[in-house]
């Protein structure tokens, strides 16, 4: 149901808007419209325990409980990978069922009597009542880049086991509580961003750290989101074409949805989809040309300068033109292909021959990533289990769309939800292929030489039990795939793509349709990372427009295309030349990086988590403000101790300014190669990269401790009865009922029953019907 109107505003006594509001009310009076809430008895009545519940609930534990067991405790060779499955989904049903409703009673306690800024602020453009399902869809494209596809692909050098816990467990008690609290407060503050919430609850200083750690930590996660679609599409003729393909055809669903058909999302999006499979079929042929190779098999750098003009034309093209269309199809696409990635692990029955934990969980100078188990692990995966990304979202775009309060916990703890299954599906995916393969995919180019014989030879080298690959294979692996060569392709995306394909072949296709699944594959990647990146770099204009806006007041304007083309190219500046540095790093910029990734993702992290500690501590929780606390305290000590090692660890593999003072040692005594940068160049190349990468370290961490100090002291306040302010916007009363779960109960569907009909007799009340929707 639309609102019956937007926010009022006041108005001179006697206007005909004030005459006007007075005959609204004497109708009101006369035909009163129906409650905006089910009654909540009927609520209670609803959820009550019966029977058959408590059966299905008993079923779900047991299922969830021998999946765990085959996973985490049963010790055989090998391990089935169905069992991830149902370990994973049963328990995000009893998270949701149970631990999201406690958190919700005893935090949020969300009243669908009270309006939300997409009611009351209803302006028809960024303050927008939508339908929850939509809203579902959207907030979950928004969330969803390349972290829980990648992360727990590296993280997968330690064995299976490790990730497997921290992505289930983590987004239940972690991630999930962060993203759905950080909606919460931003929608009953009228959707401030994370910045603002920050200024208003922490003070100056705290305010100040905050923003500083957040646009910065804005550009490192923009820049590895892109620098996973170059590692990706480098040197692939096939993948540059149907990743390529994917902009005129979002264009052209733009215009179609605008112009030719509007409003018909499903059908554009069919169109779209069949669009992409053509884009994927037609690869092959084209990737098989002579043109064909010209054209697109493009190196790194190359590709690196390409997604960088996409980035910023992506930015300040109208959002219908490119990014809500790349929306509707990534939402699809990332759905869609996720269940379908699930239901064939049941079907087909992957074996898993990694080990549960590996050699490398106990040792800091693994070949994927360099460090220890704690904290790096946990940084590694990062966004598949908790993310500060999110909180950039939670306080951006949907708390602007939102229609009820009671939605919240569907859209942000359930969003996340199915953001950690992807996680699980990619990391079952990355451990269902060959180990040798494996290593010799995500190992640095100048470790494997950038060949079959050379991977070959490296990951022999490790000596790991029970892997030994030969070049043979490695090249067989490649053309089994359509590529020319699959060594050294990091960041993780190509590893799951090779285990897709390995795994969706068997259900659908055969061995012959191993180069569709993996290209399919890429571009499903791809398309959840670009969706990141233009919606990342659209966020990171608007923070920098906030603070420029003080300097100059039409910086506030988003509709002043100087200022919007002056912020957007000075962020595209920042992350594209993180990601150019990082792709002509010779340790390999995603080995590098991505650890610096994961720590600051999970420092922004922390500062959303702060906030929240602070909000509900003002709101005279006590003993639940545990449920933000316990997740916060790991937070901070993963990524502290994570910048620690970073900053001061005397082991190069390990620390920035060891490396650093290394190469430039080995630079000063006339060396001309050092480990695997082979020439001078290229121990200037990482002279130069660890030092931007140290520093980086250094600011992000400091911010951070600024921000725990302050919100530890404003939480104590508060629990002294000390300094509390209320931050929230006035309390208005909703005039308009939508329901709460993707399916409404009985009384949800009588009360809009009630709802339709009376707006059936008073059109004049709903926005959609008088055309300002």
């Amino acid at each position: 149901m639309s609102p019956s109107h937007p926010h009022p505003e006041d108005e001179p006594t006697g206007s005909p808007d004030q005459a006007a509001a007075s005959s609204t009310a004497a109708t009101d009076l006369a035909d009163p419209p129906p409650p905006a809430a089910v009654d909540p008895e009927e609520v209670a009545r609803h959820n009550r325990w019966t029977p058959a519940r408590i059966a299905i609930w008993a079923l779900i534990a047991l299922l969830g409980g021998i999946g765990w067991f085959m996973v985490a405790i049963a010790r055989g060779e090998t391990v089935n990978g169905l069992w991830f499955v149902f370990a994973a989904v049963c328990s995000y049903l009893i998270g949701y069922r149970f631990y999201a409703r406690f958190v919700e009673a005893r935090l949020v306690r969300p009243d669908d009597r009270r309006a939300t800024p997409a009611e009351y602020s209803y302006d028809g453009k960024d303050f927008v009542p939508t339908d929850r399902r939509i809203l579902f869809g959207h907030h979950f494209a928004a969330i969803a880049g390349a972290g829980p596809l990648v992360g727990p692909v590296l993280a997968a050098q330690m064995g299976y086991l490790p990730g497997t816990i921290w992505i289930v467990v983590g987004v239940i008690f972690a991630g999930a509580v962060q993203d759905f609290l950080v909606l919460v407060i931003s929608t009953r503050r009228n959707g401030r961003s994370l910045g603002k919430m920050a200024r208003d609850e922490l003070g100056l200083i705290g305010g100040i750290a905050a923003f500083i750690a957040t646009l910065s930590i804005m550009l490192i996660i923009i820049a590895i989101l892109a620098m996973v679609v170059v590692n990706s599409l480098g040197e692939s003729a096939w993948g540059v074409y149907s990743v390529g393909l994917t902009i005129p055809i979002a264009i052209f669903m733009g215009i179609y949805l605008r112009y030719l058909r509007p409003g018909k999302v499903f059908e554009v999006s069919m169109i779209g989809v069949a669009l992409l499979l053509f884009a994927i079929a037609s690869g092959r042929w084209v990737s098989e040309s002579d043109w064909g190779q010209a054209l697109f098999h493009l190196d790194r750098p190359t590709l690196a300068i390409i997604v960088i003009v996409y980035g910023f034309l992506a930015a300040v093209l109208p959002v219908w033109v490119l990014l809500a269309p790349r929306d509707y199809l990534s939402t699809f696409m990332k759905i869609g292909t996720i269940a379908m990635l699930a239901i064939a692990i049941v079907v087909v029955q992957p074996v898993i021959t990694s080990p549960a934990v590996s050699e490398f969980a106990s040792r800091d100078d693994g070949p994927v990533f360099t460090g220890s188990l704690f904290p790096f692990l946990f940084v590694t995966i990062a966004c598949g289990a908790l993310s500060g990304f999110h909180a950039m979202i939670g306080s951006g775009t949907t708390p602007k769309l939102v229609e009820k309060e009671s939605q919240m916990r569907m859209i942000g703890y359930g969003g996340m939800l199915m953001e950690s299954f992807v996680a699980i599906m990619a990391l079952v995916a990355a451990v269902s292929i060959d180990r040798g393969i494996y290593f010799a995919m995500n190992s640095a180019a100048t470790a494997t030489g950038g060949t079959p014989e050379g991977a070959a030879a490296f990951v022999n080298s490790l000596g790991l039990t029970g892997v030994h690959v030969d070049a043979a294979t490695i090249e067989q692996t490649a053309q089994a795939v359509g590529e020319e060569s699959i060594v050294s392709r990091t960041g993780g995306a190509p590893t799951l793509a090779v285990g897709l394909a390995g795994i969706m072949h068997r259900l659908i296709g055969g061995a012959g349709m191993m180069g569709f699944w993996y290209h399919f594959a890429i571009m499903f990647e791809a398309l959840f990372i670009l969706t990141s990146v233009d919606a990342g770099t659209r966020v990171a204009r608007f923070m920098l427009a906030d603070l420029l806006g003080g300097v100059h007041e039409r910086f506030h304007d988003p509709s002043w295309r100087v200022g919007a083309w002056l912020t957007t190219g000075l962020m595209v500046l920042g992350w594209g030349s993180i990601l150019y540095m990082g792709v002509n790093d010779p340790l390999g910029g995603i080995n590098t990086l991505f650890p610096l990734f994961g720590i600051a993702n999970q420092l922004l992290a922390a500062i959303a988590l702060s906030i929240c500690m602070v909000v509900f501590a003002r709101k005279g929780r006590t003993w639940s403000l545990l449920i933000i606390v316990v997740p916060l305290v790991l937070t901070a000590a993963v990524t502290l101790t994570g910048s620690y090692q970073k900053i001061f660890s005397s082991n190069p593999k390990i620390g920035y300014w060891a490396n650093h003072a290394a190469f430039k040692e080995a630079l000063a005594s006339g060396k001309t190669s050092l480990g695997l940068a082979k020439d001078v160049d290229a121990m200037n190349a990482v002279v130069f990269n660890t030092f931007v990468q140290g520093s980086l370290s250094i600011l992000f961490v400091v911010c951070t401790i600024i921000v725990l100090l302050v919100a530890s002291w404003r939480t104590i306040q508060a629990l002294m009865g000390r300094n509390i302010i209320d931050t929230e916007a006035p309390y208005v009363e909703s005039e308009f009922f939508a329901p709460t779960a993707m399916l409404p109960t009985p009384a949800e569907k009588e009360l809009g029953a009630q709802w339709r009909e009376w707006l059936d007799r008073h059109p004049e009340k709903d926005l959609e019907a008088a055309g300002h929707h």
